[in-house]
């Protein structure tokens, strides 16, 4: 039996698509996020599909709620295999007006829960010589006119930021154990999300999802742009 993917920050977008690719491959799926009908609905989606699936509500923000759901999820699914990071506060605002709550909210999530599940995670991702998959956008790039699109977003901006330093440090402090770390940056709104609607340049999940398992199956690359919304230079990012 194959280990289990913990997708934490489900939503019906890349990580829908995630949980099928995966779930298709044989991996057991734990669900994580805090709506739990949402939850529920993609329960009964993707056992329809025969894919394994379990759902865990909790917040994403909360490491105790992220250590319980962690042991909740080994003990019911089995061994953790790949943790995929998705979770994000989708907040809106520029850095002089902003209340500094979402700032340190943003950060709680991106950063502090994302490191959290893959400490709890850990033994069982030695073990299985497993994954870190986590979602980027293309806001965590460092490039002038990203950086001016980024005005109006500073709390979204800056979380991604600050989770994509976390995946380049994870992937140096988790090559020893074997553990492969790797992030798709979302160049686009992604396809039949509300973000996306009547937007052009919109990625399709599936595409994303595929890139996901390429990282993992292949475990060569650390960093992948999908998506063409920005034109940017690929010298800019780490690979």
């Amino acid at each position: 039996m194959k280990n289990t993917i913990l997708i934490c920050g489900y939503g019906p977008g890349i990580s829908h698509a995630v949980a099928r690719r995966f779930g298709k491959a044989g991996h057991p799926v734990a669900l994580v996020a805090r709506n739990a009908q949402r939850l529920a609905e993609a329960v009964t989606a993707l056992t329809a599909e025969g894919i394994q699936v379990q759902a865990f509500p909790a917040d994403l923000s909360d490491a105790k709620a992220i250590q319980r759901t962690v042991a909740d999820a080994r003990e019911i699914l089995g061994p953790i295999g790949i943790l995929h990071w998705n979770a994000f506060l989708d907040v809106e605002g520029d850095l002089l007006s902003m209340p500094p709550s979402d700032l340190s909210k943003s950060f709680d999530l991106r950063v502090v829960g994302y490191i959290t599940a893959v400490q709890e995670s850990l033994n069982d991702l030695a073990a299985s010589k497993g994954s870190v998959l986590a979602t980027s956008g293309v806001m965590a790039l460092d490039d002038p006119q990203i950086n001016a699109f980024a005005t109006d977003y500073a709390a979204l901006a800056i979380g991604v930021t600050a989770q994509r330093k976390a995946t380049q440090i994870l992937a140096h402090s988790l090559a020893p154990r074997d553990i492969h770390v790797g992030e798709v940056i979302v160049n686009g709104f992604v396809e039949g999300t509300p973000g996306g609607n009547g937007k052009s340049n919109t990625v399709a999940p599936a595409d994303i999802a595929e890139q996901f398992w390429e990282l993992h199956a292949a475990r060569q690359e650390h960093s992948i742009i999908v998506g063409g919304a920005v034109p940017i230079s690929k010298t800019r990012f780490y690979s």
